[in-house]
Formats: C-alpha cells, sequence, structure tokens
C-alpha cells in the first residue's frame, strides 16, 4: 500500500511515494544510496532542482532536492551545512550528481546524513533532470488518484451501512473488512461500544485503549506504517468519542488513517441519530415515571405491562430513591451529567429498576432488597468528575408495589431535602431514619412552623442578635444533656457559675423550663424546626 502526505492544516491528504519508491524508478536504476539510509521511508510529494545559492528560501517540505552541485562549485565548504539545513526545512531527500561541479561529498556531510536519517542519493550521469521529473511525478498523481477513489469507495460503502439502518458494529465491521485490521468504536469516556476484527487482535486492541495506549490522533509515521491509528469521533462541536485501529504487522499508513477519518463521520452520524432517539425514548420514560409516581399512570396491570416494555419490573417490593442537586453550580450541564450517574449506577446494581430524569430532580426505582445506600455512593463517586456540583439522596421505606409508589416518591424526596438540611450537601438520608424531622416534615403549612418557632423561642428565634444566637446554642445543649449543668459546662468551656447565671437569663425569656417538662418539649420541637430552615 503506497504511503501517502497528509497535510495537518487542511486535513487533505496528498498521496506521495517514499525514496525507497523512488529509488525504484527505471531512470534511478543505476542510483546509488550514499549516506541516510533509516530515513528512506520519507515521502517524496515533489521534486525542485538546485541550481541557484539561495535555494534554501524556495524549498518546501517532502520534496526530493535534485542539484548537480553547480551553486556549490565555489563554497564547498557549505557542503557541511547543507544536510542539517535541508533536514530542518522537513526535505525528504537530496540527489547529486559528481564530478561535473562537485567531484565529492565532504565525510563531514555523510556522517550528518547518516545521523539525521536523510538520504543522500548519487545520481548517474548520463540521466536527465526532466526525466526524473516525469517518472515521479506520473507515479504520484497515479497513485493520488487511485487512493482518493478507494477513500470515496469506502466513504460510499460506509453511508450505504448507516442508510440501511446500520449501528457502529456495522461502521466498524466495514472499516475492518476495508483495511484488514481491527477496529474499535470507543466513547468520550474510553467504553468500547463495538469491535470488529479477529479475536485475538481486538483482545489486544481493547487492553490497549483500558491503558490509554493508543494516541487521540495519528502521529506522523515518515511514510512508515503503525499498529495503531486514533481519529476523534465529533459532531455538533462534541467529542463523541474514537475510532481506533490495530494491525499488528504496523501495516496502517496515512492513507487508511483518511479512511478512518471518514468512518469517524459516518459514526458521529450514527451517534447523533441513536442521541435522538435516546432523548425521545427517554422523554416517554421520564413522562410515564413521572405519571406513576403522581398516581395518574392508571390500573396497576396497565402499570405493569407498560413498565415491563421499558425494561423495569415495578410489580416487586421497591424502594424509591430521589436524587436532586444541591445548590450551586451549573445546573443544566450538571443536571445531564447526574441522569447519566445515576443510569449508569441502576444498570449495575439493578438491570430491572426504573431511572428517569425529571426537571429539577433523578428518580430511581429499585428492588427493596438492594442497599439504596451503596447504589447513591456508586452514583456519587462517578458524579464527583464535574466539581464543584454535589446531590444530596433520599430513600423511602420499601413499598409492596406500583399502588404504593406515590406515597415512597414523597417519603424518598423529603428525606433528600431534610438530609440535605441536617447534614449538608451530598447526603444520603433514609425517610425512617428522619426521626422527628420525618413528623415535621409531614407538616405542609411551614408559616404555621415559624409561627411555632417564634412564639415557643421569642427573642431566641433570630439570628439578628449574637448575644441571642449564643444563647439558643446554650439552650440547645441544656436540653441534649436533659438539664445536666455540669455536663453542659463542660461542653460549652463554661465555668459552672457562668452557666447558672445564663440558665436563669434564659428562664426569664423563656419560662421556668427547669421545672416545666411541656415547656422543654416545645423548646426541642422549636429549635429542631429551625434546624430544618428552609424546608
Amino acid at each position: 500500500m503506497e504511503p501517502p502526505v497528509r497535510l495537518a492544516s487542511t486535513g487533505t491528504i496528498i498521496h506521495g511515494v517514499s525514496v525507497e519508491e523512488v529509488l525504484g524508478v527505471s531512470t534511478l536504476a543505476e542510483a546509488r544510496l550514499i549516506a541516510g539510509e533509516s530515513g528512506l521511508g520519507r515521502i517524496v510529494q515533489r521534486l525542485n532542482v538546485m541550481e541557484v545559492p539561495d535555494i534554501l528560501a524556495w524549498v518546501k517540505p517532502h520534496e526530493l532536492l535534485l542539484t548537480t552541485g553547480y551553486p556549490l562549485r565555489n563554497t564547498p565548504q557549505s557542503l557541511g551545512r547543507l544536510v542539517a539545513d535541508l533536514d530542518e526545512r522537513g526535505l525528504a531527500a537530496l540527489a547529486i550528481k559528481l564530478g561535473r561541479y562537485v567531484d565529492e561529498l565532504p565525510d563531514e556531510m555523510v556522517e550528518q546524513a547518516d545521523r539525521l536519517g536523510f538520504p543522500l542519493i548519487l545520481l548517474p550521469n548520463d540521466v536527465g533532470f526532466d526525466d526524473i521529473l516525469n517518472q515521479v511525478l506520473t507515479d504520484i498523481l497515479n497513485r493520488q488518484a487511485a487512493m482518493l477513489a478507494r477513500v470515496e469507495e469506502a466513504h460510499r460503502a460506509m453511508v450505504q451501512v448507516v442508510l440501511a439502518g446500520g449501528g457502529l458494529g456495522e461502521v466498524t465491521a466495514e472499516v475492518a473488512q476495508l483495511l484488514d485490521v481491527s477496529v474499535a468504536a470507543v466513547d468520550g469516556a474510553g467504553h468500547v461500544l463495538a469491535t470488529a476484527g479477529p479475536a485475538d487482535q481486538v483482545a489486544v486492541l481493547r487492553e490497549s485503549i483500558s491503558n490509554e495506549g493508543p494516541p487521540t490522533s495519528p502521529a506522523r509515521t515518515s511514510g512508515r506504517g503503525r499498529a495503531f491509528a486514533s481519529v476523534p469521533v465529533l459532531a455538533g462541536g462534541h467529542h463523541h468519542g474514537r475510532i481506533v485501529a490495530y494491525s499488528p504487522s504496523g501495516a496502517i499508513r496515512d492513507g487508511d488513517v483518511g479512511i478512518l477519518e471518514r468512518a469517524a463521520t459516518v459514526a458521529a452520524l450514527v451517534v447523533t441519530r441513536q442521541e435522538a432517539v435516546n432523548a425521545v425514548e427517554s422523554k416517554y420514560r421520564a413522562d410515564f415515571l413521572r405519571d406513576v409516581l403522581t398516581g395518574r399512570a392508571g390500573t396497576i396491570e396497565r402499570i405493569t405491562t407498560r413498565a415491563r416494555a421499558f425494561g423495569w419490573d415495578l410489580s416487586r417490593p421497591v424502594t424509591v430513591l430521589v436524587a436532586e442537586l444541591d445548590p450551586d453550580g451549573d445546573e443544566r450541564s450538571a443536571q445531564d451529567r447526574l441522569v447519566s450517574c445515576w443510569t449508569a449506577a441502576i444498570r449495575r446494581h439493578d438491570p430491572r429498576g426504573a431511572v428517569a430524569g425529571f426537571s429539577h430532580e433523578v428518580v430511581a426505582v429499585v428492588d427493596a432488597a438492594i442497599d439504596a445506600t451503596r447504589v447513591a455512593k456508586d452514583a456519587a463517586s462517578a458524579f464527583a468528575d464535574v466539581p464543584p456540583a454535589t446531590f444530596s439522596t433520599g430513600t423511602s421505606r420499601p413499598s409492596p408495589g406500583a399502588e404504593t409508589l406515590p406515597e415512597a416518591y414523597s417519603q424518598a424526596l423529603k428525606a433528600a431535602r431534610v438530609g440535605r438540611q441536617l447534614h449538608g450537601p451530598g447526603a444520603v438520608a433514609h425517610f425512617d431514619q428522619l426521626g422527628v424531622y420525618r413528623l415535621l416534615s409531614l407538616v405542609n403549612d411551614t408559616d404555621e412552623l415559624h409561627a411555632f418557632v417564634r412564639e415557643t423561642l421569642g427573642p431566641l428565634a433570630s439570628d439578628d442578635d449574637a448575644e441571642n444566637a449564643d444563647l439558643r446554642r446554650t439552650l440547645q445543649v441544656l436540653l441534649e444533656t436533659n438539664l445536666n449543668v455540669a455536663e453542659t459546662a463542660r461542653r460549652l468551656h463554661f465555668h459552672y457559675n457562668t452557666l447558672r447565671y445564663r440558665i436563669g437569663k434564659l428562664e426569664r425569656l423563656l419560662g421556668n423550663f427547669t421545672d416545666d417538662p411541656h415547656l422543654r418539649l416545645n423548646l426541642t420541637l422549636a429549635l429542631h424546626v429551625l434546624r430544618m430552615r428552609g424546608i
């Protein structure tokens, strides 16, 4: 397979021939390589003739430079620098005729060419430059036309795969057959979505991908083949993954990368088509699950049947989990990521579980026997890739069937919100573990709760005065220690007499709570309501 040259600025593939192949044309049958053998794989894209002293200003990369040495006849010392200058400019090789203007090449020039892998070719004196130009350029143009036709044929074949409804599996299979390599389609997270090729080669390819082995973009190979090549799958300005190829013989060349890029374009069509389908299906799933959780989905038989069509089992005992984004952060992008993380977590822990993203939360319905806290931590671990966003999770009591799911949903939602207020962002709370907060959360009239706090705590209900806030802290610790003055003084680092003085001040503000158990109960409840502020 002929090696091409890729122009990085445009992505256009210009096909050339290697220096080694140039030496095989008939006009150069008598030519002799005198140095730089390791550079025989360099690509010749064009030819140039050096017969003026300032040729360095006109040369271009991938040129085969022909010369009689005429510009160097009076300055042979410049030959020592010529190889380095040409190599720095990316030339493919230098072919020179000796004897007419330059009798021999200095040893320094030959040694430098070997060190740099820059081919030096001794031309026979009876061959004209025009013959070399005609033969090599004709060969390049013919190969370019053949490769472009091959790429176009490959593109048509892969487009036909998509038009026939094929997916990434069919695209990778087509590429593997066209290039005789193993191919994998990888998503943006590095997960292999589809593979094609011999099983042993696919295994090597998978291992390389899992170890982040192959590069994300093809490296230049100076005409030689490579074992791996990788091109990105881009659509709508988003990176959707990669197409990766592997050849155990190292036969992947730049021309093959051109076909891989066409395959990546077709893969982008497949990915965007599937995303559109998933978006529609996701909306149907979310709408149905919302109807189930709000009691609007119809009879139990209808719910069970429709759920089974989505791959869900809602007829068994289940637990409802609600995950809500904590305040701050880019809510829109974080919400999409939250849905993805929870979907993946449910798929791992309960393939028959239901999961859907609503406008402000993600709801999952899983087997009641599954550890809901473990599922939440699994999702949180994946979600940690997008700081500083976090989410709080609430879990319900076990629900025996679909008919009690609305109640379970309400429990999980309250557990998530109360848990965040009590424990901060990222909390995981179970409804049954909320204690008195569970009862308080059932009071729908928050104005009444706030009025109760103001009536019970009086001036201590507000944080406007720092002294009142400090007194409220003293009251809270007193109630927590069951009025144990010594223990309260120890926790607050107060002198015993100082605490006795504070107790007297609290009783003048709130009443004789040290002797009135009902008042102590009211004060305790009021303090709990304050902790739930914002519910």
